[in-house]
């Protein structure tokens, strides 16, 4: 079965964060998040999810050279940028785009399909 990256777009200006979150607000998000989950895990069809901190707190790692550098920040910039996933398993991408939906009217938010590339036999 293909693997899916389902994932969730926030905008780069605003860098949201639970903690950021009204309570309220969060407990909303989080119930609805959950439910999603628990539909997945049911299903079979959930191989990992999570959320990520902004780019603000990333730190990019360049070691092709002989020397090691670090630079504070994310590599690219953009408008909008991953702040959470999940990775399914599903037997088409007909079956992913319903999988997303589902997350999408659960958290009221767009939600990208792109499969994983599988090694060529």
């Amino acid at each position: 079965m293909t693997q899916y990256l389902l994932s969730m777009p926030h905008d780069s200006a605003e860098e949201p964060t639970m903690a950021m979150m009204d309570p309220a607000e969060l407990e909303a998000a989080m119930a609805a998040a959950g439910t999603f989950i628990e539909e997945l895990t049911a299903s079979g069809a959930l191989v990992f999810a999570g959320g990520l901190y902004p780019p603000s707190t990333a730190v990019t790692v360049d070691h092709t050279g002989d020397d090691l550098a670090l630079a504070d920040g994310p590599y690219t910039r953009a408008p909008e940028y991953l702040g959470g996933l999940w990775v399914i398993e599903a037997p088409d991408q007909d079956a992913a785009v319903s999988w997303a939906a589902k997350a999408s009217k659960a958290l009221g938010a767009r939600i990208e399909v792109r499969a994983f590339q599988e090694v060529p036999a």
